[in-house]
């Protein structure tokens, strides 16, 4: 009995080696994870589409006689049309960071943070799913432009893929912070819209940020998604043919006193919103998992 139990095989486990390419790996993998979950759940993607479908045409359509003097002759849709762009991959961005509490209740998430890889990798990951996932369903809305007056200019659906997937991965991140202090799923439908409704309609997706009230102005000013989706709205005027007056309505851009935000800048603290957040995202789940 000595005998065999001596001469007995042990298996070896073998531990991957750290290092940027393990930590890339893992984060393609988890990115891929939402794709796949994306592509195997239809009916997600049709119900993510109909909110904003209803309020570019129900709602642009419902008020666009009402608001017509105060728009400079540009059909209220077509200013409605950026927005409701941002609010489609805003609302499935948040969504994807919040499922991390989904993972965690049905076992998951503890799977995956006991990997050797980091939590940021993972995160990351994630992060990368949402905005990806978001930014392909928004694709959907690009192609209504034709409808609502906006050209179809490659230039202008690149950038605007770009923009969207920048505002998507903020947006996730911001999931992932929410998920990481949310233990029960019944808590995270409610809480993802307590935040998320207030971030979209003090963005200026539903309205000009001219002529606002000061508290308002102050507001807007302070929302990250503001700066969202003001680059969004920017990229889409510059295709249209509107007076100088029009656009001074519609699309004032963003100014601190009597400095208008550059574009870039705006895009720059979108970024930098987003790593934040995606630190703040890795420290919390640190430490609660």
């Amino acid at each position: 009995m000595a005998d065999t139990l001596t001469h007995t095989a042990i298996a070896r486990v073998v531990v991957p080696k750290g290092g940027f390419g393990h930590e890339l790996r893992a984060t393609l993998v988890v990115w891929n994870r939402e794709l796949i979950r994306f592509r195997r759940d239809p009916a997600r993607v049709i119900s993510s589409v109909i909110q904003p479908l209803l309020f570019l045409f129900v709602l642009g359509g419902g008020l666009s006689a009402l608001v017509a003097s105060g728009t400079g002759g540009v059909d209220f849709k077509t200013f409605l049309f950026p927005g409701v762009m941002s609010m489609s991959v805003l609302f499935t961005a948040a969504f994807a960071g919040i499922s991390m509490v989904w993972d965690r209740e049905f076992g998951f998430l503890r799977e995956m943070l006991v990997a050797p890889v980091s939590t940021a990798a993972i995160l990351t990951g994630k992060c990368l799913g949402g905005a990806s996932v978001a930014t392909l369903q928004a694709v959907i809305v690009i192609l209504l432009a034709g409808l609502v007056g906006v050209p179809y200019d490659p230039l202008m659906i690149l950038e605007l893929l770009v923009l969207l997937f920048i505002m998507s991965f903020m947006i996730t991140a911001l999931g992932l912070v929410l998920a990481s202090r949310v233990k029960q799923v019944q808590s995270a439908m409610p809480l993802v819209q307590m935040i998320i409704t207030p971030l979209m309609f003090l963005s200026g997706a539903l309205f000009p940020l001219s002529r606002l009230p000061a508290w308002l102005t102050v507001v807007t000013h302070i929302n990250p998604m503001t700066y969202a989706v003001e680059p969004v709205r920017a990229v889409v005027f510059d295709r249209l043919n509107m007076s100088t007056e029009a656009r001074a309505i519609l699309d004032p851009g963003i100014w601190w006193g009597s400095y208008q935000v550059p574009l870039l800048l705006q895009v720059a603290l979108v970024i930098a919103s987003s790593l934040l957040l995606l630190l703040l995202a890795v420290k919390l789940f640190n430490r609660t998992e």
